[in-house]
């Protein structure tokens, strides 16, 4: 059987309450909340964070990655390499770009459950718009990746494919070209008709195909960036029926081709723990529509999801309008009067590539002291060349002492920098991420999230952060 290995997503932790929005400029905003990427995450960041949580406690060789998004940190160059890098996946193990539209990321999907290879399907998408429109105020950040291959009896299927069905048609919706931050879309009940004819052909040929009556489907994710379309599609196929997977976007937003992943993702954590056998039927909306049926295994009574998405609905941090328009580059703030760091060498970075995008340190076999970054000469006996790999992005530690800078160059200052004791032996000054100021302090423990320092020349120089993690009080109050 080839099915769903391990799914998960990522939301950030910043929330922007769309509130803000009218009370700054007298129109838009409106109810909840969305999901807002940090000032050093970008798509590819996002996509790293959720890879993570997918593969977490996992050994898996031979995997071809797929990444999937419409707001790509670069063109021409393929993104999915620096995913690549940043999980420490071999060199013989392709790693591919998928389109860059909405579709793209159901589309990456489907083509994993076709094919051979075990396959991580990585979407990330940071949705934008200009101020006050229903863009920004309805759009969300968020990753998603899913591993798809064949269940076996060390890694069984959480979930196998059924069914599935696709209806394509070239009508326009939504567009918007390369390089622009706004989306434009066509009157909304034209959408709403062809999306409707389109979801329900491509249903009633999947039920058809997998031997199945509606009344039989146990859930259904519906989603789409159009909206009406989406609860449209979501009432006719319910039919009444309460199996409807609430779609999240009052808390995060609507995050674009990510948003069905995430969506599944959900879906089967709510899940987790049951004895399987229920069906899911998974819709998209985008340019057409994609179903694609699943049904559960036994195995998920034993699935424990790394870092559950209802875990991080609950892990959040209010943004201030203000900021999140200075992140998003949509206002100009005076910045820090320090000189803006040099672009990154490529020879260098390709040099470290171990080290800078998988965190990889070195040990000393002889004494097993820990080195970070790697060493060549152990600081401990002095010996030369004595080495092993030691990846270290997993590993959590200590804050041993700490200086809050606000005078260093940052789009977001102050700037919070660690001395960390890593669990297990090493040492390492590292930049803290997602906390203020007054968070931090001696025998906090962080954990490492992949992040983008600063972009210059148009070159984005990605590393390493720490992130606080929930203290115990933390978490008893969510």
């Amino acid at each position: 059987m080839r099915g769903i290995l391990s799914i998960s997503g990522y939301i950030p932790t910043h929330r922007l309450d769309r509130k803000e929005v009218s009370a700054l400029f007298g129109s838009g905003g409106g109810k909840g909340t969305r999901s807002v990427a940090g000032h050093d995450e970008d798509t590819t960041t996002m996509g790293v964070e959720s890879a993570r949580l997918a593969l977490r406690g996992l050994d898996v060789e031979h995997v071809a990655l797929l990444f999937a998004t419409a707001t790509p940190a670069y063109a021409d160059k393929t993104n999915a390499t620096a995913l690549h890098a940043a999980l420490g996946r071999p060199m013989s193990e392709p790693a591919w770009d998928f389109g860059g539209s909405a579709r793209s990321a159901i589309g990456a999907f489907g083509f994993a459950l076709a094919s051979l290879p075990t396959t991580l399907v990585v979407a990330s998408d940071r949705r934008d718009g200009l101020a006050t429109s229903s863009d920004e105020v309805g759009g969300g950040d968020a990753a998603a990746a899913v591993l798809v291959g064949e269940s076996t009896d060390a890694l069984p299927a959480l979930a196998v494919q059924i069914g599935g069905a696709s209806a394509t048609d070239e009508f326009l919706d939504r567009w918007r070209v390369p390089g622009d931050r706004r989306s434009k879309q066509w009157e909304e009940k034209f959408g709403e008709q062809r999306y409707l004819a389109l979801a329900v052909d491509a249903f009633s040929r999947a039920l058809t195909q997998a031997g199945l009556a509606p009344e039989s489907i146990d859930r259904i994710v519906v989603t789409g960036m159009h909206s009406r379309a989406a609860k449209a599609v979501g009432a006719k196929l319910a039919n009444g029926r309460d199996v409807l997977v609430p779609d999240l976007t009052e808390s995060i937003g609507q995050t674009g081709g990510t948003h069905a992943l995430l969506l599944l993702a959900s879906c089967l954590e709510t899940l987790a723990g049951s004895e399987g056998g229920l069906k899911i039927a998974l819709v998209n909306l985008a340019d057409g529509a994609d179903v694609v049926l699943l049904e559960t295994t036994a195995s998920l009574a034993n699935w424990k999801p790394a870092n559950p998405i209802s875990a991080q609905l609950k892990n959040t941090r209010s943004l201030p309008y203000g900021k999140f328009l200075s992140w998003r580059q949509m206002i100009t703030v005076e910045p820090p009067r320090r000189p803006e760091p040099g672009r990154v060498s490529a020879t260098a970075a390709w040099r470290s590539e171990d080290w800078k995008f998988a965190f990889v340190g070195s040990k000393d076999r002889s004494t097993g002291t820990i080195h970070l970054p790697p060493a060549r000469v152990s600081r401990v006996g002095g010996a030369v060349d004595e080495m092993d790999p030691l990846p270290m992005a997993d590993v959590q530690g200590s804050i041993v002492t700490f200086t809050i800078d606000r005078m260093v160059y940052s789009p977001s200052p102050p700037v919070a920098f660690a001395i960390v004791d890593f669990d297990g032996g090493g040492r390492f000054p590292i930049e803290l991420t997602d906390c203020t100021a007054d968070q931090v302090a001696i025998g906090g423990r962080v954990e490492l999230t992949f992040r983008k320092l600063f972009t210059q020349d148009d070159i984005h120089d990605y590393f390493w952060k720490a992130r606080l993690l929930p203290s115990v009080d933390d978490e008893s109050d969510n």
